[in-house]
């Protein structure tokens, strides 16, 4: 028997005013006009709930970019789930804050690209940071939980503390310092993002002195890039053991990136069932258990801890799927990552993240969404 999911990722659009390059969204977006409706949101809603799922994840893309977000965090209420909404924060002004805490929202993760306006305004594509310190100090009124979000690599991670300290006046209950993961425009761009050993032992020192420091009044959670692990991370508890996604045209998912795997068939829940999907396709079926692992993961004690890693790593960067994730130090294509990181430890100038090149076009766009989505019709 098939435990049940704990949580539902619901991807509820991929539009964004925002244009961060480390991104991890797919290379290929859901088109607006292919979005699940209000009332088949709610049915999915439904549905988790039977199945067992507790909390419900509304996330994009810009979750704030849909008008009936309202209804859609009542909709996963009513249907016993514990709602999450993570966010940029644009397009969320005080009335909509307060309906959609009324509607039973529990929890806010809001998103920064670093403590200085004008980088983290560059890292976005958009002109949000003043927006988003605004907004922290909104939602600490509300009777609602707060986390902030700092995504670090190597254009920002050298001023960590100051970063730290930065999260610490905007007063949450918890903070999450998370290294880029190398999928999307993060993997185009890893050359520009992946820290340097001396840069990344720095940061595990900030983060430690702030985790004592902050104990009792601050949680502090910290995600390191897995290219500098022994073993790769257990990405998403394991293909198909604890999380399914919904992606906006209804696709279900067992992660964010798992399109990047060829000759894979995703049901979508216009035709089945969440439940049918997640007991019986073989989309989900395809990884789970131990079946599939080749050497040395068949025979290695870890197999139980990190699954054998990230399908999707694996299939990124050796171009197959079935192959040990490349980030493990015993895996035959541990190589791959062993290149990447002498280039991040080189003495070499590492350049600007290639996709800073088209911010001059994006800006406006940016520019005209921020208008839109704080100033809706």
């Amino acid at each position: 028997m098939i435990p049940n999911p704990l949580a539902l990722i619901a991807e509820i659009t991929h539009r964004c005013p925002l244009h961060c390059v480390y991104c991890s969204n797919p290379l290929e977006m859901a088109a607006v006009s292919s979005e699940l409706s209000t009332t088949q949101w709610i049915d999915v809603f439904q549905q988790a709930g039977k199945l067992g799922v507790l909390h419900a994840h509304f996330t994009g893309g810009e979750p704030l970019a849909r008008p009936d977000l309202t209804e859609l965090i009542a909709g996963a209420r009513v249907a016993g789930l514990y709602t999450n909404l993570i966010t940029s924060g644009i397009g969320l002004t005080e009335t909509r804050l307060n309906a959609l805490v009324d509607a039973g929202l529990d929890h806010i993760q809001l998103s920064f690209q670093d403590s200085r306006e004008d980088s983290a305004n560059w890292i976005a594509g958009a002109k949000a940071h003043a927006h988003k310190i605004e907004l922290s100090r909104l939602i600490r009124l509300y009777k609602v939980a707060f986390t902030v979000n700092l995504v670090i690599h190597r254009q920002n991670i050298d001023h960590l503390d100051e970063m730290i300290s930065f999260i610490e006046q905007l007063a949450p209950e918890r903070m999450e310092i998370a290294h880029t993961q190398y999928y999307g425009w993060a993997l185009k761009n890893r050359a520009a993002l992946l820290p340097s050993r001396v840069q990344l032992d720095k940061a595990v020192e900030a983060v430690a002195a702030a985790d004592q420091r902050l104990a009792g009044r601050i949680r502090v959670d910290f995600v390191v890039p897995d290219y500098y692990a022994r073993f790769p991370k257990a990405c998403m508890g394991g293909w198909g053991r604890r999380l399914m996604l919904v992606n906006p045209a209804g696709k279900v998912l067992p992660c964010h990136a798992a399109e990047v795997i060829p000759g894979l068939t995703f049901e979508n829940v216009r035709d089945r069932t969440l439940d049918d999907i997640w007991q019986h396709s073989p989309s989900f079926q395809r990884f789970r258990g131990e079946d599939w692992m080749p050497e040395p993961c068949r025979s290695c004690d870890q197999r139980a801890q990190d699954f054998g890693g990230c399908r999707c790593q694996a299939m990124l960067l050796t171009g197959n799927a079935d192959a040990t994730d490349p980030a493990c130090s015993l895996a035959p294509a541990h190589n791959i990552v062993e290149a990447a990181l002498i280039e991040a430890n080189s003495t070499a100038t590492v350049s600007q993240p290639t996709a800073a090149s088209s911010f001059v076009q994006l800006q406006y766009r940016a520019e005209n969404l921020w208008s839109y989505r704080t100033n809706p019709e």
